[in-house]
């Protein structure tokens, strides 16, 4: 019987036998012990499964990158040290010198650089569309070596939601995957799988963890994507590892296994971006909650959008929950249950008039963090983007005076308290 989410939450990944700890142990070990050479070299050709060296893998990571793919609908999954990494992780598995990406433009700022800088250094180039790009828009995009499409289930920080089924449509014209950032939705609210999106990434840092405690990312596979169906493009997946006795993933470990196999032992064992297994822990701890938190982060969420939407100090809100939003009927389509607890708002009077409203504020704690159980907020003009000229921040979409708002768990009627003193500060 298919178990709900909320079970999953707290039960998958993780069957303790009899006599075993209920909790997930942390195995704090760098190694692992074996009786023959034998035994250990059967792994490092990958006949047969098991631990050598937790720069590659180790089980408690294993336990909970196992929940996060139930929780995704997935077939397989890799912790990673931060979100960054596994996006990172996800594109490069796939994409090579000589590559190109087409991704969506409004995602986050850090991923952007990921793309358009760091990749193209090694030699893959991109280009970036509109989240709103008609399928005409998107297939002029594509070129002869483009691999894979990314986007962000609701991008951070301009909260635009993505078609998901029209850019899987594209991708999966052009024989690529799709890659689906869901950080925000998390899977309780969004499984971007169940939409025809082929590869799923998190910073576990935001919602997953949710406590603000522990750094780490996910890549989850959905194992449907058909790799030697289009072999000419993928490689890395369909040919011969020379690093590993000439194992050819797809045909090895199949559609389920290929990816996540390649990514453990091909990228971390040269990369070594493992999640340490006492943050797995951490993480595990806030995925048992992760169903409980996200409805109130939503309402919280939804309640002060609501309220800022009324307000004489504040030019513009930004949240797909409002029906004034421009995404508010795409949300309604994917996030029907709500999306996540973060509002971007833009308040008239620029960055004087934002740097005076979150010095008012007494809960919500200026960070430079989002998705998290205190609320907390951010002016990107005076912090991240503080290099930047008014009207630079204005060709980018980031207003001078914009204001991210992570709403947490506090009561939504203290929340709207504290931003109601703030905005009579201005």
């Amino acid at each position: 019987m298919e178990q709900s989410i909320n079970t999953k939450c707290v039960q998958a990944g993780y069957t303790p036998k009899n006599g075993e700890p209920r909790q997930i142990p942390i195995i704090q070990s760098t190694t692992f012990k074996y009786d023959t050479s034998e035994d250990m070299g059967k792994l490092f050709d990958l006949e047969a499964s098991g631990y050598f060296y937790s720069r590659l893998q180790n089980p408690t990571n294993d336990y909970v990158a196992a929940k996060i793919a139930a929780l995704e609908g997935g077939s397989a999954a890799m912790l990673t040290s931060s979100g960054q990494a596994a996006n990172f992780f996800a594109l490069f598995n796939i994409c090579e010198a000589g590559s190109h990406i087409v991704a969506s433009s409004s995602i986050y700022g850090g991923t952007f650089n990921l793309i358009a800088v760091t990749l193209k250094k090694m030699g893959i180039d991109s280009t970036f569309v509109s989240p709103d790009a008609s399928e005409e828009e998107l297939n002029k995009a594509f070129q002869r070596n483009t691999r894979a499409v990314f986007g962000e289930t609701i991008a951070n920080p301009a909260l635009t939601v993505l078609d998901i089924e029209k850019f899987a449509k594209v991708a999966h014209e052009h024989g690529v995957p799709l890659i689906v950032d869901n950080t925000f939705p998390t899977p309780v609210n969004c499984r971007p799988i169940e939409w025809g999106a082929d590869i799923v990434t998190h910073s576990t840092t935001k919602y997953m963890d949710g406590h603000g405690a522990a750094v780490g990312g996910v890549v989850v596979d959905s194992g449907k994507f058909n790799w030697m169906a289009h072999a000419d493009k993928f490689p890395g997946l369909c040919t011969p590892d020379d690093s590993y006795h000439g194992i050819t993933y797809a045909e090895r470990f199949g559609q389920a296994g290929a990816f996540i196999t390649k990514a453990t032992a091909q990228l971390m064992r040269d990369l070594g971006c493992i999640q340490s297994p006492q943050s797995a822990f951490i993480l595990n701890l806030g995925l048992e909650s992760l169903h409980v938190r996200m409805p109130r982060h939503v309402e919280n969420g939804q309640a002060v959008a609501e309220f800022l939407e009324k307000q004489p100090q504040v030019a513009s809100v930004s949240y797909p929950g409002l029906p004034s939003n421009k995404y508010y009927k795409l949300a309604q389509k994917y996030l029907p249950n709500g999306g996540c607890g973060v509002v971007s708002f833009e308040l008239k009077g620029g960055r004087a008039a934002a740097e005076k409203f979150m010095k008012n504020l007494k809960l919500a704690a200026i960070e430079t963090h989002v998705a998290d159980a205190r609320t907390c907020c951010l002016n990107p003009a005076t912090s991240t983007h503080r290099q930047m000229t008014d009207e630079q921040l204005a060709a980018a979409g980031i207003p001078a005076g914009l204001v991210r708002m992570s709403c947490g768990l506090e009561d939504k009627n203290d929340l709207i308290a504290d931003i109601k003193n703030a905005l009579a500060a201005i």
